[in-house]
């Protein structure tokens, strides 16, 4: 059955729905949704494993009279904007908690949210986006960079706050995004693993710390990723040492970060990794029109799709780049049948992926005969790699027509659950694996890649230092300064 979703009512709406369509995907957020009583939720709902995300969008236009006193107008737009905002957060969240099997489309309750949301302890994070202050924002202060709200997170918060700083209760912290930085933050974020791991993070610091106060959510950010603990290894926010009881990052933090190399590296080498997001949006698309075959059991947190939506971006980009790879070198000039099978390992470590490539001369008929022979060699292809790799209690597999023999394509996805891999399930897919020998030729090729979120530069190895008259072992007979260059 189709799913009819919200665009969202308001510009401002819509867009906050396109952004959440990239970070978290279509069939897991869905602008207004409704509770049993026919009134609306929030703005938009988010839901993936055990983390609801709760949007709540408002644009107040009471800056737009140029001649108002700035703190009385400061002091009205926060409470429309902001702290109304807040009351209908809080109350959003006991209702998710309480009445999660409960929430709805549209208003007449006739269709309810799709997602199953799970039993057991759930993580709801409340997230304000705030719209109408930013150009009196950037007006107000020479310095603020790009006119975003300043934060102070204390655990008893003034009701009137100093123009565009917005102090929060940190008791049961809600996250305000404005104008500039929501864009900013699902863009950079956008993965549910990233956007999740960074929600988490500040949380426990707002609960760490008296006082944790940034001149800009952007800035925030730029904190977090210059702060990598190797012993977690994860991104912190704060310090690891003991004894500060308060944190203030400070205006411009994210305006000088992205103007390093080491950040201008990971978006460029980021742009491989969206191959990754247009397997999982066509798909998404078709879960969502009805279209897509088999059990996906999209909604249900149980499909091969559900698997690959977890992987962060830096995963992404490496997985990308291993089916590029795959893809370019499937044989040329190929007859007959042939196939092109790669394993490639998750983030996750005891789930792994299989890339199936298949080019057959005669398939007969593409939808009848053909997926299934191509679906049921992927699903042996999945044993295989269970049997190669025992540690594996997930194998998600991914196959299509080899690209450089097929001009339009289509995509097979499997899950082999192993959590409760038995002997049987042993003795089948070595029956299964005697003739096709995945993973077992002699032909096997392995490759070890190292790949970080923000990538170093590739240095060109350096030739060893020689004295003043000692000639290059290049063979040319030059000195060392006429020839690799100057010694040092």
């Amino acid at each position: 059955m189709a799913i009819q979703k919200s665009p969202g009512y308001t510009p401002t709406e819509r867009y906050l729905s396109h952004l959440c369509d990239q970070t978290f995907l279509g069939p897991w957020s869905y602008a207004n949704p409704f509770k049993a009583d026919g009134k609306e939720l929030c703005d938009l709902i988010a839901v993936f494993e055990t983390h609801v995300f709760l949007f709540f969008d408002r644009e107040s236009r009471k800056f737009d009279r140029v001649d108002a006193d700035v703190q009385l107008t400061w002091d009205r737009w926060k409470k429309e904007a902001i702290t109304k905002q807040i009351r209908t957060a809080a109350g959003a969240k006991r209702y998710v908690l309480n009445k999660r099997d409960q929430i709805f489309l549209d208003a007449t309750l006739a269709v309810r949210l799709p997602i199953q949301i799970p039993a057991g302890e759930l993580r709801v994070h409340k997230i304000i986006v705030a719209h109408g202050a930013k150009e009196a924002c950037e007006q107000f202060s020479a310095d603020n960079v790009y006119g975003s709200l300043g934060i102070r997170y204390e655990t008893s918060p003034s009701e009137h706050s100093h123009p565009f700083i917005v102090a929060l209760d940190k008791s049961d912290p809600v996250h305000v995004l404005d104008s500039h930085n929501l864009e900013l933050i699902l863009g950079e974020l956008d993965t549910f693993y990233d956007f999740k791991s960074y929600l988490l993070e500040k949380e426990r610091a707002i609960g760490r710390y008296d006082c944790l106060t940034y001149c800009g959510e952007e800035d925030l950010l730029a904190h977090y990723f210059v702060n990598f603990d190797t012993d977690s290894k994860s991104y912190v926010i704060g310090t690891k040492e003991e004894g500060y009881n308060s944190i203030m990052i400070g205006e411009g933090e994210w305006h000088d970060f992205v103007k390093t190399e080491p950040y201008q590296r990971r978006k460029t080498e980021n742009e491989i990794s969206y191959t990754w997001d247009r397997l999982l949006q066509k798909t998404g698309r078709n879960a969502l029109n009805g279209t897509l075959g088999g059990d996906g059991g999209v909604f249900q947190g149980k499909s091969a799709v559900y698997e690959m939506a977890k992987e962060p971006r830096v995963a992404r980009r490496a997985l990308s780049e291993m089916i590029a790879n795959s893809i370019r070198n499937f044989p040329a000039n190929a007859k007959g049948i042939v196939r092109s099978l790669s394993f490639l390992p998750s983030f996750f470590p005891e789930s792994g992926y299989v890339f199936l490539q298949l080019r057959h001369d005669n398939p007969g008929d593409y939808d009848t005969e053909y997926r299934p022979l191509r679906r049921k060699i992927l699903e042996f292809a999945c044993g295989a790699a269970k049997l190669k790799f025992p540690c594996l209690k997930k194998v998600i597999g991914i196959a299509i027509d080899a690209p450089k023999y097929s001009r339009t394509n289509s995509e097979d996805f499997i899950l082999l659950g192993c959590e409760n891999w038995s002997d049987d399930d042993q003795a089948y897919y070595e029956e299964a694996n005697k003739e096709l020998r995945f993973f077992q030729t002699a032909a096997l090729k392995q490759y070890r890649k190292r790949v970080t979120e923000f990538p170093t530069a590739h240095r060109p190895k350096q030739p060893p230092k020689l004295g003043r008259n000692q000639r290059c072992s290049c063979g040319s007979g030059k000195k060392y300064k006429h020839c690799h260059g100057r010694a040092a």
